[in-house]
């Protein structure tokens, strides 16, 4: 059943409507979120729901209790292919809880939240930037670690970190949703402005196995991969560039790499010279890699999980 979560008059007659779909199966009291499309160049999310609901729709007699889907947090910005809300420059996920009687990103803010609170456990679904490529995890607020970690480890994912990143900080949906009851998590993958099909699938089989384990679903599922995790800060390296050029990488992302192992180079296509190599400084899985090629000083590279010296 499809519903109106939040409608917001615009000019030259036209609406923002956030809507959702209520998916009731028969019997069972448990209820999960699946939202997605906060930012409007994160289009990962967009598949992973459809499958969701594809699977269930095959087998609606093993589905109990109440799924809520939210595919379009941010309808103008998936429009008009931007991260922000179009015109006002905002990301929409530094805008929790909101504001019933505020602006009108904060009142859409406090209604999304508003209608997602008291959900047994509710999945923000985000891809990166179109920087950045992002191996399919789980992100944490590290306060909530605790509530939301056994959860979290069934989703199937390759990367489970509890960290301070902006997806799960104050004022994030994720960090607003646990601070008010409601155990949730980031879900992170692929790359931006596009889609990954097997990131979608791992993500959705990972779902069930979830809804599974808290009495929602009574069909088949897969045994979930075991994630390597983090809580440390200084578990994870953060490669950046150290001069401006062309990235070209020479491994992919979700390697396991060795100390020293060459990960790209920065080159001049003007003069045909190396700029630099970009190396391992230890052991560990490479869980980021960038897939824009133009760099700046200071642009990220990658991300490392230390498993070594």
């Amino acid at each position: 059943m499809v519903s109106i979560v939040a409608s917001v008059d615009l000019p030259v007659d036209e609406k923002l409507t956030i809507k959702k779909n209520t998916i009731k199966g028969e019997g069972g009291s448990k209820r999960f979120c699946l939202l997605t499309g906060l930012h409007g160049d994160e289009l990962e999310g967009q598949l992973a729901v459809y499958m969701v609901q594809q699977r269930i729709n095959e087998e609606p007699q093993n589905f109990h209790g109440t799924l809520d889907i939210y595919p379009a947090l941010n309808p103008l910005g998936i429009d008009s292919i931007t991260r922000g809300i179009p015109a006002f420059d905002l990301d929409m996920n530094r805008t929790f809880p909101g504001e019933a009687d505020g602006t009108m990103t904060e009142y859409i803010a406090s209604k999304i939240l508003q209608d997602a609170s008291g959900a047994d456990f509710a999945l923000d679904i985000h891809a990166s930037n179109i920087f950045v490529r992002e191996l399919p995890q789980v992100r944490i607020p590290p306060e909530w670690k605790d509530a939301v970690l056994p959860k979290a480890r069934l989703l199937n994912m390759d990367l489970l970190w509890a960290c301070d990143n902006t997806s799960v900080q104050e004022n994030s949906l994720v960090y607003t949703l646990n601070q008010a009851g409601t155990p949730a998590a980031v879900i992170d993958m692929g790359i931006g402005m596009s889609c990954t099909p097997a990131f979608a699938e791992q993500l959705t089989d990972g779902i069930f196995c979830l809804l599974k384990e808290m009495g929602m679903w009574t069909g088949k599922t897969i045994e979930p991969r075991e994630p390597v995790s983090s809580d440390q800060e200084n578990d994870v390296t953060i490669l950046v560039s150290k001069t401006a050029g062309f990235f070209v990488r020479k491994v992919e992302c979700g390697a396991r790499v060795k100390k020293s192992d060459l990960l790209g180079q920065i080159i001049d296509p003007l003069e045909g010279k190396i700029l630099a190599e970009i190396k391992a400084p230890r052991d560990g899985l490479l869980f980021t890699l960038r897939e824009y090629p133009i760099v700046e000083t200071g642009s990220m590279l990658g991300r490392i999980l230390n498993e070594g010296n």
